[in-house]
C-alpha cells in the first residue's frame, strides 16, 4: 500500500526479544500533516514502534518508509524526524536558547539565522522570556515546552512524541494539550504521539491507532473509536462501558440483560452471539415508572463534578453503570430506558478456549505446555495432534498457583454485567480466556486447572 499522501509507511513491523513477541505485524499509514496518536496500556508495545520509527531501535521484520523514501536501517540522525521524550532530555549545562539551538549549532547554521529561528521557536511555545534562565529552574511544564522547542526548531516533516505530557501534573497537562493541539495547526507538521491517557488521546488526535498485545485493535477517528469500537478491548479501554453479553436475534433486534431491545445493527445473522456495549451516559434513569424498558435499584451514586456516576442493580440480576446529571440515591427504586442508536453491537472474538494440542496417551493431553488429564480418546493414538476447546466457566483459577496444572498471570479483566471476563497469560506465553464470580487484580498470579471431562477433544 503506496500513496504520495502518506508521509509514513510502516510495513508488516514485527520485533521480538528472543521468544518474547513486543510487535506482531503492525502496519501504520500516516497522511501528511496528520495528528496521529497510537494509545494503549503499558507494555502494548507503543514506545517501541515509535523507538523503531524514530530510529533509536530496528525492527525483527518489516519496511519503515518515510516522505517515500526508505528509512529501514538509516540511523536517528538522517531520518527526517525528531522525538521529543518523556523526561525531557535537556542538557543541565546549557540555558534555554542554547538548549534550542544545539542542533542547529553542530549543523553550522549561521548566527543570525540560529537567533531567528530560536526566537521564533521560543515564540511558539509560550517561552519568549525565558531564553537565558537555567534549565533546572524551570517547572516540567516550562522543560517540556524547551524540549519541544528544541524538536521543532529544527524543521522536522515529523515530530514522534513519548508521553510528552506524562510527568505534568493534571492541570498543566490539560493545559499543555491545548498548546500541543495549537502548536500542530500552527506548524502543519505530522505528529505522532504515543501515550497510555485515553482523554489525551481522544483530545489531540485526528487518528487514534489503539494497541494491545503489540498488535493494533483498531484504527479510526476519535469520534469512530469511542462510539463504534471493533472489540470489547477498545470499548473497555477507550471511556466507561458497559460491556455485555447479548444474542443477535434478527437485523435490528437484540437480546441482553434479560430483555429484547431494537437497534440500528444488521447483518450479524439470527440467534447469534454477540457483545453489547452501552455508554453509561447513554442510558436514561428515571424514579420507578412503568413507561421504562427496564427496572433496578440504585446501589451506589457518586458526584463526579459534571456528572453523577451511579450504579444499579436490575431486577435480572444484573450491575450497570449509569452517567446523569441527576441523582438517585443509593437504595431509589429507578428505570430504565435505551435508544436504538445508542445500543453497539460487536461480533465476539471468541466463543470459547481453543488450543492446538498433542495426545500423550488416550487420557493424557498436552496443552499450555503442560500435560492434562483428560476423558478418554480411544480413537486418537498418542502423538497424534488434536483440537481442545474448552468453555469460558470450565477453567477453574486457584490462589495457589502450585495447586494448578500450570501457572498464569491476570492480563486484562473485562466486568460484563453479572460476571468477569479474564484474559490470562500462561508461563509458555498462551493466552487463555475464563469466566468467574470470583474478584482478581491484574497480573495476580494463579494456578490453572480444567476437569477432565471439560477438555473437548477433536482430531487436528
Amino acid at each position: 500500500m503506496k500513496d504520495s499522501n502518506f508521509i509514513i509507511e510502516l510495513n508488516h513491523i514485527s520485533k521480538r526479544f528472543g521468544d518474547k513477541v513486543v510487535l506482531d505485524d503492525v502496519s501504520l499509514f500516516v497522511k501528511k500533516g496528520e495528528f496521529v496518536t497510537i494509545l494503549g496500556p503499558s507494555g502494548c508495545g507503543k514506545t517501541t514502534l515509535l523507538r523503531i520509527l524514530a530510529g533509536f531501535g530496528t525492527a525483527s521484520e518489516g519496511e519503515i518508509r518515510i516522505a517515500g523514501e526508505q528509512m529501514t536501517d538509516i540511523p536517528p540522525h538522517l531520518r527526517p524526524v525528531n522525538t521529543v521524550f518523556q523526561r525531557y532530555a535537556l542538557f543541565p549545562h546549557l540555558n534555554v536558547y542554547d538548549n534550542i539551538a544545539f542542533g542547529l549549532k553542530l549543523k553550522k547554521v549561521k548566527a543570525d539565522e540560529i537567533d531567528m529561528r530560536v526566537r521564533r521557536a521560543l515564540k511558539m511555545v509560550g517561552m519568549t522570556d525565558y531564553e537565558w534562565r537555567d534549565v533546572n529552574s524551570l517547572s516540567g511544564g516550562q522543560q517540556q515546552r524547551v524540549a519541544i522547542a528544541r524538536a521543532i526548531i529544527n524543521q522536522p516533516q515529523v515530530l514522534l512524541l513519548d508521553e510528552p505530557l506524562a510527568a505534568l501534573d493534571l492541570k498543566m497537562r490539560k493545559d499543555m494539550q491545548m498548546e500541543l493541539k495549537q502548536m500542530h495547526k500552527e506548524l502543519g507538521i505530522t505528529f505522532v504521539y504515543v501515550t497510555h491517557d485515553q482523554e489525551e488521546a481522544l483530545t489531540l488526535s485526528d487518528t487514534i491507532v489503539v494497541m494491545s498485545e503489540g498488535r493494533v485493535q483498531q484504527i479510526g477517528t476519535p469520534i469512530d473509536i469511542y462510539n463504534e469500537p471493533s472489540n470489547a478491548f477498545v470499548a473497555d479501554f477507550i471511556g466507561e462501558s458497559n460491556i455485555l453479553n447479548g444474542t443477535m436475534i434478527k437485523d435490528k433486534a437484540v437480546s441482553f440483560l434479560g430483555h429484547e431491545f431494537e437497534c440500528v445493527d444488521k447483518g450479524f445473522g439470527e440467534n447469534t452471539p454477540v457483545d453489547v456495549v452501552i455508554r453509561p451516559e447513554d442510558i436514561y434513569i428515571m424514579a420507578r415508572t412503568d413507561s421504562g424498558m427496564f427496572n433496578g435499584v440504585v446501589q451506589s451514586c457518586i458526584f463526579k463534578g459534571v456528572h453523577y456516576e451511579m450504579t444499579v442493580n436490575t431486577a435480572e440480576g444484573y450491575e450497570i453503570m449509569i452517567q446523569d446529571y441527576n441523582a438517585f440515591e443509593a437504595g431509589q427504586e429507578v428505570s430504565m430506558i435505551i435508544k436504538p442508536s445508542d445500543i453497539h453491537v460487536m461480533k465476539k472474538e471468541r466463543l470459547c478456549n481453543s488450543f492446538d494440542g498433542v495426545m500423550v496417551d488416550s487420557t493424557h493431553v498436552e496443552i499450555l505446555g503442560a500435560s492434562f488429564v483428560c476423558a478418554e480418546q480411544a480413537d486418537i493414538e498418542g502423538g497424534e495432534k488434536v483440537k481442545v476447546e474448552v468453555a469460558f466457566e470450565k477453567i477453574e483459577l486457584m490462589d495457589n498457583k502450585d495447586d494448578g496444572v500450570v501457572e498464569g498471570d491476570v492480563r486484562f479483566i473485562l466486568y460484563k454485567g453479572d460476571h468477569y471476563h479474564l484474559t490470562i497469560r500462561t508461563e509458555n506465553g498462551d493466552n487463555l480466556y475464563v469466566n468467574t464470580c470470583d474478584v482478581w487484580d491484574d497480573r495476580d498470579i494463579v494456578g490453572i486447572k480444567i476437569q477432565p471431562e471439560d477438555l473437548k477433544i477433536t482430531k487436528a
